[in-house]
């Protein structure tokens, strides 16, 4: 039976690069949350005036959070028909509730399997300012407001798969 792989973590902890490489390894399905629904996304902040760029207003996630990652999950369903999916996002909340990854496998029906991705914060800070993306603009600018954001960066309260990508640089 097919299994979701999925993959979450603070920003620029290296979830696309990690994610790529087990969906190669495992001849897997890859589903970026950003590749997925960015142009989705941009096209309705656009429409409603907003800053296109923004990923980290109250405003943005009330509107947008859920969506998006129904949007994810939905694309993986279809495709856990027949292959494994490995699907790479934050999952800030959902990493934090001991009870979700339970939930999801019995609301999606297939097995699923978490991997929390993390680095040391300045080499997250590293990478996003080399990356240059407007949207991490934000974060950059208020660094210790995005840093508390994220917290302590616990584990997720459930059975995972741990990998610190500081050496990567």
């Amino acid at each position: 039976m097919p299994t979701l792989h999925i993959i979450g973590g603070p920003p620029a902890s290296g979830k696309t690069r990690f994610g790529k490489e087990l969906a190669a390894r495992l001849g897997a399905v890859f589903l970026d949350i950003d590749t997925a629904t960015e142009p989705v996304v941009n096209a309705g902040l656009f429409l409603a005036g907003k800053n296109v760029d923004d990923r980290d207003s109250p405003e943005f996630k009330s509107a947008y959070r859920e969506p998006i990652y129904e949007a994810l999950f939905n694309t993986a369903i279809v495709n856990l028909s027949h292959i494994d999916v490995v699907i790479a996002g934050p999952f800030t909340k959902e990493f934090q509730d001991a009870n979700w990854l339970d939930s999801l496998v019995v609301k999606i029906g297939f097995t699923a399997r978490a991997y929390y991705i993390t680095a040391d914060p300045r080499i997250r800070k590293k990478r996003l300012m080399k990356r240059n993306n407007p949207r991490d603009k934000a974060k950059l600018e208020d660094w210790e407001s995005y840093l508390r954001y994220y917290g302590a960066e616990s584990k997720p309260p459930f059975e995972h798969h741990f990998e610190d990508t500081s050496q990567w640089g």
